[in-house]
């Protein structure tokens, strides 16, 4: 009898998951099994809302499998370590896993790789599982990577995709591997009250949604703030309960400009992977520097605080900073005017923003996360470094009406359409009768500051 682990990571599904395929093809019986790696709490990573979301992804593929005659093996401990101890249990002849693109990800499967291989058991990593076309399968003639999207794009839009794999009718795992319990949300402390829900049922129920009734207006609406019109569908790409290349199929499918530019922002996603997978650096280090001289977290730490807790005197930027809290998510639109705010307005590091936006957020990842924050910051792959949105102007364009700032600010729902943009101009005693502060900084004394850190003026 032939067995196989598949090890899951940031693939937690059935539906076209290569690495399950894989195993049930070559093998009698697999042991699916996922490990609750203590390097990734040692490192901070472990934020409430996604290790939440995560005890829903894995309740929700144990179900899955048991509907098919299997179950989830759950480990916690060094990744090597509890793989080769699941190897041994069940006299192993394979492990399979998705490929990751991070520095950790990189190393983690040459550790496995050389532990596996000295017990004659082999590794087999699969592509295109968490991304669309594999990070190291677009490349330009002169480099290792694309650094600039739209020539990317071109020549990611001509790739061939794999077809999607359906999920297996039937799993059949050994007995006499032990697991521990699964986790569950309800053991989770300090989860934001509005957080969505995870797995793959989940998901798949979501993009049949989407597809049905939102993706058609995707292009018009996207940085709809009030309107909410993205598909929220990132939280199920970075916990792999939805598989990308079949996303890219249907969408494509459903046809349109709305798909068009949805697949697009799929294209970003893979982008930013195989920027990552060759620089890894990335994630801490800027990518492109602009020599910034960034005011230190103490001389900024009131402004830090304000930002962090919604109280900065701009609405839409506190707004968004609010639904981030309580949602765990924001609105793409919202996550680009804060990022500006921060690092341009106050001329704060792009890191600490960063590191609070994956505190909280359900799919925060270190390529998207992190490199879009570098885009915004303008020490990533931006091709215009020191542009700076302007928070009044851009609210104006995407809340008109202010809904989305009356939404997340209630103690402005008083101030009637575009006024809640700029509650500073209102005058005695109309202006002390919300609770609202004023602003931490006056736009052009950020402008001035961020032009003269930046080494921009005359």
């Amino acid at each position: 009898m032939t067995l196989s682990i598949v090890l899951f990571t940031s693939d937690l599904r059935l539906h076209d998951h290569p690495p399950l395929r894989a195993a049930l093809d070559g093998s009698d019986a697999v042991v699916p099994l996922f490990v609750r790696d203590e390097a990734v709490a040692e490192a901070g990573f472990t934020a409430p809302n996604r290790m939440a979301f995560l005890a829903d992804c894995l309740s929700d593929l144990d179900a899955g499998l048991r509907e098919r005659g299997g179950r989830l093996v759950v480990r916690s401990g060094d990744v090597v370590a509890e793989v080769f101890k699941v190897v041994a249990e069940a006299d192993a002849d394979e492990v399979h896993m998705a490929a990751g693109v991070s520095g950790y990800a990189h190393r983690r499967e040459e550790r496995l790789r050389a532990a596996l291989e000295a017990e004659g058991c082999r590794l087999h990593v699969h592509e295109t599982v968490v991304t669309a076309v594999a990070p190291g399968a677009v490349t330009p003639a002169s480099s290792d990577h694309f650094a600039v999207f739209t020539p990317y794009h071109r020549q990611w839009a001509r790739q061939p995709l794999r077809d999607a794999a359906a999920a297996p009718r039937v799993v059949r795992v050994p007995d006499g591997v032990g697991s521990e319990e699964l986790p569950a949300r309800s053991d989770v402390s300090g989860v934001s009250p509005g957080l969505a829900a995870g797995g793959e049922t989940e998901g798949r129920r979501r993009v049949t949604a989407w597809l049905r009734s939102g993706i058609g207006a995707y292009e018009d609406r996207h940085d709809d703030l009030p309107g909410d019109a993205t598909s929220r569908l990132s939280p199920h790409l970075h916990f792999g309960t939805l598989s990308p290349v079949e996303l890219v199929h249907r969408s494509a499918a459903a046809g349109g400009a709305g798909a068009e530019a949805f697949v697009r922002q799929l294209a970003w996603r893979d982008f930013h992977h195989q920027v990552l997978a060759v620089r890894p650096e990335a994630s801490t280090a800027d990518y492109r520097t602009r020599h910034d001289r960034w005011r230190s977290e103490d001389a900024a730490r009131d402004d830090i605080e304000a930002w962090r807790e919604g109280r900065t005197g701009y609405p839409v930027v506190d707004a968004a900073m609010r639904q981030l809290r309580h949602e765990g998510w924001m609105h793409n639109r919202g996550r680009l005017l804060t990022a500006s705010f921060l690092v341009k307005t106050l001329y704060v590091d792009w890191r600490v923003g960063a590191r609070h936006f994956l505190s909280l957020l359900v799919d925060g990842d270190v390529a998207n996360n992190q490199l879009n924050w570098q885009w915004m910051a303008g020490t990533g792959t931006d091709s215009r470094p020191n542009r700076v949105l302007n928070p009044v102007t851009q609210a104006k364009r995407y809340d008109p009406d202010g809904e989305y700032v009356r939404r997340w600010v209630p103690e402005l729902a008083g101030l009637e359409g575009r006024a809640v943009h700029e509650p500073w101009k209102l005058q005695g005693l109309d202006r002390a009768a919300f609770d609202y502060p004023d602003p931490i900084v006056e736009l052009s004394e950020g402008l001035a500051r961020f032009r003269e850190g930046r080494g921009l003026t005359d």
